[in-house]
């Protein structure tokens, strides 16, 4: 029987990033928010296994792989992908795909893993896999892995605009450029920071008191926030690496006024936090 999931998209309401550890990753703490644009995940089980639609897919292939050698059974599931999400966009597409098809292939095995060991697994595909798992908003810690449920305010619009042109840096490149800038000194201020505004976030303009994205200058977009900023934005910022941008708005006609006048300089789209 076929098994059906949306896959939403992610914002990165703030990323704090740390210098590198000794094993080369870099400890962060970021907000992250589902948002309403969404990928389709279809699958059912079949005699082996196969992803069609996105022929640039390696993530949910390896995530089906992976359960499959967890739970001691073949990987024998077909899964079709409906891209809405912008690919390599600092959105997470890739990763919700695969959380969406985890839970779905998990879904069809006698027995299914525990939730516990499905986390484990996730955090072994990438650092926002796990987060998709679960709804509702989260702060990540370490690499991304820890993480924390918030309860934060959904009533507010998000324009999302990816520059026209732009390529995505890879995401190494654009750490490697964090290091290079020297900006990962003062973490633990700017993580305490981000605490503080954290626990004093009651509305939507709250937002506005986090700290900025540590990587909006490696990544190389941020002259797109303080764009958005001038179009009424209350918060902007890139997300996750780049190149993504988004701007948080009280109205709707705000968010969309602002992506009238950036459309001829980037692919837009006016939507909401979803849970």
């Amino acid at each position: 029987m076929k098994r059906t999931a949306a896959a939403a998209a992610k914002i990165n309401l703030a990323l704090v990033v740390g210098e590198p550890l000794a094993n080369g990753r870099h400890q962060v703490a970021t907000v992250l928010q589902r948002i309403d644009v969404c990928d389709r995940v279809e699958l059912e089980p079949a005699t082996a296994l196969s992803v069609d639609g996105f022929r640039r897919d390696t993530l949910v292939r390896s995530a089906l792989t992976a359960l499959a050698d967890a739970a001691g059974a073949e990987p024998a599931w077909r899964v079709r992908l409906r891209k809405n999400i912008p690919v390599a966009a600092g959105l997470g597409g890739g990763s919700a795909d695969a959380a969406a098809a985890l839970t779905l292939a998990n879904s069809t095995l006698s027995p299914p893993l525990g939730e516990e060991r499905l986390e484990e697994l996730a955090t072994t595909l990438g650092a926002d896999v796990p987060f998709f798992l679960a709804p509702g908003p989260k702060l990540a810690e370490g690499a991304g892995e820890r993480l924390s449920v918030l309860d934060l305010p959904q009533d507010y619009w998000v324009l999302i605009a990816l520059p026209r042109g732009t390529r995505k840096k890879a995401t190494a490149d654009v750490y490697r450029r964090f290091d290079e800038l020297g900006k990962g000194a003062g973490f633990a201020d700017r993580r305490a920071a981000l605490l503080d505004a954290l626990a004093s976030c009651r509305r939507p303009r709250d937002f506005a008191g986090f700290p900025p994205n540590d990587l909006a200058e490696a990544a190389g977009t941020a002259p797109f926030a303080a764009d958005l900023h001038r179009f009424g934005a209350f918060r902007a910022d890139v997300s996750g690496a780049g190149p993504t941008v988004y701007g948080l708005f009280q109205r709707r006609e705000q968010a969309v006024a602002a992506a009238r006048r950036l459309r001829l300089r980037a692919r837009v789209w006016v939507t909401a936090p979803v849970w």
